[in-house]
């Protein structure tokens, strides 16, 4: 659960993952998203269901379905999608999850995300993290031009008070890009912004 403030503008976010299985097979499901604290609108950016099969040591290959939608006073839209990904440990420690989604109406977009963490202390870690988007079809009802649609970057700093529970605070940097950015620039919005975000871990 993480808390952002890009001036006036507040958001609450989510990401959260779950695994039923073994170490070889698994049922994976995982959900992110975000609710505007100013106007209760947001997005379930993605709700993922599928199959997860470890054919390296540290490298998962997943596929299944996916959903996204909107909530909030304006009309609801919703997509579904189908995927194919990876997620594993990449050369020098860093964490990699990685698909390729096609649409119930036939876009396809490729996205990426990674991490790392360093280890300051024991407990102490800051995390670097980087995500983007890559999209091959314009879909303006979703806000998605053809391309590399952003770049996003951010710092945390988490204190460990037990393995399972370490809360944390940082910063965010968004940037939209090509298309995307002259769509977004048509509907009078941000083409980049700048967060401060607060937020915990916690897993059982």
């Amino acid at each position: 659960m993480e808390y952002q403030r890009d001036g006036d503008n507040e958001l609450a976010l989510w990401d959260a993952q779950a695994w039923i299985g073994k170490d070889r097979n698994r049922l994976w499901v995982e959900t992110e998203g975000e609710t505007d604290l100013s106007s209760d609108s947001g997005d379930i950016e993605n709700f993922d269901v599928q199959y997860s099969y470890r054919f390296d040591r540290f490298w998962d290959i997943q596929t299944g379905l996916g959903a996204q939608t909107t909530f909030g006073p304006s009309p609801n839209k919703e997509r579904y999608s189908a995927i194919v990904g990876l997620q594993g440990l990449a050369p020098y420690w860093f964490e990699v999850d990685t698909n390729l989604r096609v649409t119930d109406d036939g876009d396809v977009s490729y996205d990426l995300e990674a991490e790392y963490d360093w280890l300051l202390t024991q407990r102490l870690i800051l995390q670097g993290r980087g995500e983007t988007l890559v999209a091959f079809s314009d879909v303006e009802e979703w806000g998605v031009g053809s391309g590399i649609n952003n770049v996003g970057l951010g710092l945390r700093l988490r204190y460990h008070f037990s393995r399972e529970f370490a809360p944390y605070v940082g910063v965010s940097y968004t940037r939209f890009l090509g298309n995307t950015e002259d769509l977004r620039e048509r509907e009078g919005e941000d083409v980049e912004s700048s967060s401060f975000v607060a937020g915990v871990r916690w897993w059982f």
